[in-house]
């Protein structure tokens, strides 16, 4: 059920423009929300994936990057560097500009540690798209994720 909109804000002056902004975003929030709840429970949890995450797509950063960029307190972010720096899933180096900085990366133990979490929901997203949809609305909903990645890069 859609909500009632804040008529004090509009999301658009076009009712089918806002109707599809609701959809996508309850469509994609679902999706995510399930997807986490694929994750094994005794693994990372979804702030320590995001952490390692973006230091594989992004490479090196330092503690405050990473926290502005995962919009993390700094508290929290100490916790989270604590516990995979402890397991070796980052190394964390003296900044050679500045040595009161660290620099952060992620290890190949690192990487692999986010591989199985990717693959986990892979494969369960598979399984699911091969039992819930026709080949045709795969087709489709192939071209909907490539539009869904150029509007998340606009």
């Amino acid at each position: 059920m859609q909500p009632e909109p804040d008529v004090a804000s509009p999301v658009s002056a076009d009712p089918e423009l806002a109707d599809l902004a609701w959809r996508v975003r309850e469509g994609v929030g679902r999706l995510n929300w399930r997807m986490r709840a694929e994750r094994d429970p005794n693994g990372p949890g979804p702030a320590v994936l995001a952490v390692l995450s973006r230091l594989y797509r992004a490479g090196t950063h330092t503690p405050t990057e990473l926290a502005e960029a995962e919009r993390l307190q700094p508290q929290s972010l100490t916790r989270i560097l604590a516990w995979v720096t402890e397991r070796e899933l980052v190394t964390r180096t003296t900044d050679p500009e500045d040595g009161r900085r660290s620099l952060i990366s992620i290890t190949p133990d690192g990487l692999m540690v986010l591989r199985h979490y990717s693959i986990q929901r892979e494969r369960w997203l598979a399984g699911a798209l091969e039992s819930t949809l026709s080949p045709t609305e795969r087709q489709l909903l192939k071209l909907a994720s490539e539009l869904l990645m150029r509007v998340a890069d606009a």
